[in-house]
């Protein structure tokens, strides 16, 4: 499932960092 979302959100930000969608999630 891990994997499947990070897939999700890369396609999600289109390329963009990980590291913003994650701060975002944190939140």
């Amino acid at each position: 499932i891990h994997y499947y979302n990070h897939d999700r959100i890369k396609l999600k930000l289109n390329g963009q960092s990980p590291v913003k969608y994650r701060a975002q999630a944190a939140s």
